[in-house]
């Protein structure tokens, strides 16, 4: 409900007392006890501590697998980025946090509010401070069937492979350029996939009639992924994370994907 709605502790705490359809999805009747913004924190942090954001990810996709929702069709990879609150350090801070360490002088009540393992990337000429959330989307459904969580100066293609869904019905698999090398295209051959990936012409070399109709055909599914990161970014209103760290953030970004499973589950149930 907190990532559906992009709520805070408090804010959910309020809506579970005030909304009879949330008291309904919780399973709560008229004065039963309500769980409190500490108790809402305290799952999170118990999430991250015993790292079982993925499993209850997993146990949701099976779920959707024995109810006639098995990934279909082919799969498509690609990444968002998901910002963090921008922080003022100095450049010699920035420069000790990509070192990895952190600077001497910042007291333990500093440390706390400092996110170390955020970075910075630029993208279409904007610069962005945070994270990436990359997903593996079926074509069919369009449900998340897998996701994994970087800093934003990783490069998408860094986590390609581990990304790949190999219970999808198709060996089809889409991405846009970025994703294009001549070691993807080999591993995707050696591990019995097709590659669809988009193909990028340079200075010296412009792409051909039919390989930009190639592109334009292959586009037409992929664009299918940006139908969840519209959806994501509704959900949430924004996808500013106000957490801090990795452990923290890949526990959020694992219930913001979990999140979108369950609405779009339950929007094809009620359409068919």
């Amino acid at each position: 409900l907190q990532s559906r709605y992009n709520l805070s502790d408090e804010a959910v705490e309020y809506q579970i007392l005030d909304r009879m359809s949330f008291m309904r999805f919780l399973g709560l009747q008229a004065g039963d006890p309500v769980p409190d913004a500490k108790t809402i924190w305290l799952f999170r942090e118990q999430l991250k501590a015993a790292g079982r954001m993925e499993y209850l990810f997993k146990q949701f996709t099976e779920f959707l697998a024995a109810n006639g929702y098995a990934a279909e069709q082919g799969q498509i990879v690609d990444a968002s980025i998901v910002a963090v609150p921008r922080q003022r350090n100095s450049r010699e801070e920035n420069r000790q946090i990509k070192d990895g360490a952190t600077p001497e002088e910042w007291q333990d009540a500093k440390k706390r509010h400092k996110d170390v393992d955020a970075r910075w990337v630029k993208k279409n000429g904007k610069t962005y401070y945070g994270y990436k959330n990359h997903v593996d989307v079926d074509v069919k459904h369009k449900f998340i069937r897998g996701y994994a969580v970087t800093d934003a100066a990783v490069h998408d293609s860094q986590v390609f492979e581990e990304l790949l869904n190999e219970n999808n019905s198709s060996r089809d698999v889409y991405a846009d350029s970025a994703y294009r090398s001549a070691e993807s295209i080999e591993r995707l051959a050696e591990l019995g996939f097709r590659e669809h990936l988009q193909r990028k012409g340079c200075k010296n070399r412009k792409l051909t009639t039919w390989e930009q109709q190639g592109n334009r055909t292959r586009a037409r599914k992929r664009s299918r992924i940006e139908h969840v990161f519209g959806v994501q970014a509704m959900m949430a209103g924004n996808l500013i994370l106000r957490c801090i760290g990795m452990i923290r953030v890949r526990v959020k970004i694992g219930l913001r994907n979990l999140a979108y499973n369950i609405n779009r589950y339950a929007l094809l149930v009620t359409t068919g």
